[in-house]
């Protein structure tokens, strides 16, 4: 994985890139799982958000070092 990218001459980490789009990740699958009721099963909802986000950003990351971001 490349240490940063350029976007119109501004380098941008890609870790926080991809710490974005896990966040935009985890607000959707929160708001769907919110609606299917999942969250009466979990017992710390923050925790549970927070794991999530967790995995989507090691997902994203092992995804972009795979593809060669």
């Amino acid at each position: 994985m490349s240490a940063e990218i350029s976007l119109h001459g501004l380098y941008v980490p890609t870790l926080l890139l991809l710490a974005l789009a896990a966040l935009a990740g985890t607000r959707v699958l929160g708001k769907l799982l919110l609606r299917l009721g999942f969250y009466r099963l979990v017992w710390h909802p923050a925790l549970f958000d927070c794991a999530l986000f967790g995995i989507l950003l090691g997902g994203l990351s092992i995804l972009a070092t795979r593809f060669g971001y």
